[in-house]
């Protein structure tokens, strides 16, 4: 059955950093756009970051330019969020999210809680 899942959440001081993984199964993982969002407490889901099945096209919120970078490694089905200069308006649970408009197949993982904090 198809699966994401999500790895690398946990504490992290402000100014800090992290690299989250989601790795996918069960599915063509190469030909799906990925994507991460994010849902802080008593906010809605947003979108973090994007990347093409590829890798060549990538996209950012505002607010996360030039701090994360998203990356794939097909060969290892897998997406990663590397973060940086973390700030307590990061903290929310990450999903990773695997897109094949094409088709209208859409996956979710189940979400790594990221918390910064001092």
């Amino acid at each position: 059955q198809v699966q994401l899942v999500e790895s690398g959440g946990g504490l992290v001081q402000p100014g800090g950093s992290l690299r989250l993984a989601c790795a996918g199964s069960g599915f063509s993982f190469s030909i799906y756009a990925m994507s991460w969002y994010r849902q802080a407490p008593g906010k809605e889901r947003e979108l973090v970051a994007s990347i093409s099945s590829a890798g060549g096209v990538t996209n950012y919120a505002d607010s996360m330019k030039g701090r994360f970078t998203i990356s794939r490694d097909n060969a290892k089905n897998t997406v990663y969020l590397q973060m940086n200069s973390l700030n307590p308006e990061d903290t929310a649970v990450y999903f990773c999210k695997a897109d094949l408009r094409a088709y209208g197949r859409t996956y979710w993982g189940k979400g790594t809680l990221v918390t910064v904090s001092s």
